[in-house]
């Protein structure tokens, strides 16, 4: 007998989804403020006083949003389940047969989608009716805390190449260095993301190196127009 090991990568949703948005939004955003400050003012004080601030500041953001975003998620899937709860004990027979017309509309035969609807509610009736009529299960429940966390460091660890350069590299070439640097690890995160979720490799380097372009042009054209208005 042959033993089939499958993976499946929504599995990985819950903390990819938020470890690869915060460590893309912490190279990104960081190498955009870095880019912006330094067409300003390419003074090394300012690059790593900016670098330093939207690391910190970014991290504690990311990690509240998501923790409130998600929390907010796992609010309303709680009241789903609470309400389903209610209804499962008021009316069992009518949220039998809604069950079982689930089951048809996925081309279950109507005698088979009511045996099956009335085995599976005998079993766990709620987790029935959360699986297949709300869609909240045990892999893609929202986990707060697992997600702020995941978000928190993430942006860590994409904030430390702008951070490591604003340090290192020189000041007069400063924008060049963020950008070109920032552009090739953000084609290896969106390598690992696509990689990690088993999406394609291909299509999520080419959208994260437009769009990472486009936000550093920006704030370089900002930054730029600011440094001149001001002298």
């Amino acid at each position: 007998m042959y033993q089939i090991n499958e993976q499946h990568f929504v599995k990985r949703v819950g903390w990819l989804r938020a470890a690869v948005l915060g460590a893309n939004d912490g190279l990104l955003s960081t190498t955009s403020i870095v880019i912006g400050v330094a067409a300003a003012d390419p003074s090394r004080h300012s690059i790593i006083l900016a670098a330093l601030a939207g690391t910190i500041a970014g991290a504690m953001s990311m990690a509240a949003g998501e923790y409130v975003s998600v929390s907010s998620q796992a609010d309303t899937e709680q009241a789903d389940l609470e309400r389903e709860k209610k209804e499962l004990e008021e009316m069992p027979e009518f949220e039998l047969q809604e069950l079982a017309k689930i089951y048809e509309r996925r081309g279950v035969s109507k005698e088979t989608a009511f045996q099956v609807a009335k085995e599976l509610s005998d079993h766990n009736a709620l987790e029935a009716h959360a699986k297949d009529e709300l869609g909240i299960n045990e892999i893609t429940v929202a986990k707060p805390f697992q997600a702020a966390v995941a978000s928190f460091f993430s942006f860590l660890a994409g904030a430390a190449l702008p951070m490591i350069l604003a340090v290192f590299a020189p000041e007069e070439n400063m924008v060049f260095y963020q950008y070109g640097f920032s552009i090739i690890f953000l084609m290896i995160l969106g390598a690992i993301a696509a990689k990690t979720g088993g999406s394609n490799i291909a299509k999520a380097v080419m959208r994260i190196c437009f769009w990472g372009t486009v936000a550093m042009a920006v704030t370089a054209v900002v930054g730029h127009l600011f440094g001149v208005n001001v002298n």
